[in-house]
């Protein structure tokens, strides 16, 4: 099989991580995949591991003509089997070139909390969660699966060594730390990462925790902001920025407990972390035995309640902070669940399944379906591209920055 895998970027991020883990599992069992993309830091994971990488051209609009074109060439040069994308953008460049009019299959997996309108219900279609595809089935025409984020569970595992950075950033090997690694965005994490910052400032005083926030983004100078006001209040570097790693294992593996939610909470649990799940609106909860069927049926993620967030999250995080034995325990059912639902060897053998089923059925063309997908397209490029609407997202983005700082 000839595959071209095509991830909506390749900034670091759990989904786009995920993706090429798979496209190199896929390569290892003898089948020919590219990886196709706008140039980011990932770009040294694909190559790392003995991926062909062809670079995208520039993105101006969403879908974008020139990579329409570009992946229809690709298609035809490489005489292409199937081509994978991942959430809507890339679908579209690939469905109005190469699928409509080159007739190469296409698959689309969308990683996102909701499925998203912008995907023809034609195109075959992955979700993250079992509660999600069910939802997404509903509506769409072609087959819906369910594939969880997949880890690596021989990378990832509990000798990964996280000594070497406790005595980097001069933390103690006995000094109680939590670790969060997460794009520092506005959507889906600033609430997460400023209820971790306030929780650890409630529990600043009764313990000498710090926590460690990897990762970069847009709302990093507002955290850095808050989490300086924790620390002018407790006298100490309680809080702490990182910046990304390229390989972030260490820093999952110098932690007490972890805290985050998807993809990194996977890995932290597959290092053998005890790991306390966040989501929106002030949504957390410890990886247990008890709350295992939930997070099996709706992802490593969760919407809250917006009650008194980091009071409960503080609670959470004393609770194994105080208890070595429970800690102990949850490490060990942790990786013994990633291991079990979560590695990258099951995700593989159903992934491969799934490509033999949409090769199976020919491409149908469906042109009104075509129609109704660039007008909505284009509907949001001109709501993105309008002046008011770009002030006003402006304005709501940075009182959102203001509220995480203060």
């Amino acid at each position: 099989m000839r595959l071209l895998v095509a991830p909506h970027s390749l900034e670091i991020g759990g989904s786009q991580i995920n993706s090429i883990d798979l496209a190199a599992a896929v390569a290892e069992a003898g089948h020919e995949v590219v990886v196709y993309g706008k140039p980011g830091p990932l770009v040294e994971r694909i190559e790392s591991r003995g991926l062909e990488f062809v670079a995208a051209r520039p993105l101006r609009y969403r879908p974008a003509p020139s990579r329409i074109a570009q992946l229809a060439r690709l298609a035809r040069r490489r005489r292409l089997d199937l081509i994978h994308a991942y959430e809507w953008p890339p679908c579209l460049d690939a469905y109005f070139g190469a699928h409509l009019a080159g007739g190469v299959p296409l698959l689309c997996t969308v990683l996102s909390m909701a499925p998203s309108p912008f995907v023809p219900r034609s195109v075959p279609l992955v979700m993250g969660t079992a509660a999600l595809a069910e939802e997404a089935a509903w509506e769409h025409r072609s087959p819906v699966w369910a594939l969880e984020p997949p880890v690596d569970t021989t990378a990832d595992s509990p000798r990964v060594d996280g000594a070497p950075l406790r005595r980097e950033l001069g933390i103690d090997a006995d000094a109680p730390l939590a670790v969060t690694v997460s794009r520092l965005a506005l959507e889906l994490k600033l609430d997460a990462l400023r209820d971790a910052i306030d929780a650890t400032g409630l529990l600043g005083g009764e313990l000498p925790l710090t926590l460690l926030i990897v990762g970069e983004g847009p709302a990093e100078e507002a955290l850095r902001a808050r989490g300086e006001q924790v620390n002018r209040r407790l006298g100490r570097e309680a809080i702490r920025f990182c910046g990304a790693l390229a390989d972030p294992r260490p820093a999952y593996a110098a932690a007490d407990l972890v805290l985050g939610m998807g993809g990194s909470s996977l890995r932290a649990m597959a290092i053998g972390k005890p790991t306390i799940v966040q989501g929106e609106r002030g949504f957390s909860r410890v990886f247990d035995r008890e709350g295992r069927d939930y997070f099996l049926r709706y992802g490593l993620w969760g919407v809250g309640d917006d009650g008194p967030s980091p009071e409960r999250l503080a609670t959470q995080m004393r609770g194994l902070l105080g208890d070595p034995r429970r800690r102990e325990e949850l490490a060990r059912y942790s990786r013994e669940t990633v291991a079990t639902r979560f590695s990258l060897d099951r995700a593989t053998s159903v992934q491969l399944g799934i490509y033999r089923t949409v090769l199976e059925e020919r491409p149908r063309r469906r042109w009104l379906e075509a129609a109704n997908a660039a007008v909505r397209a284009l509907r949001l490029e001109l709501d993105n591209h309008d002046p008011r609407r770009k002030r006003a997202r402006s304005a709501a983005e940075a009182a959102r920055l203001t509220g995480a700082a203060a």
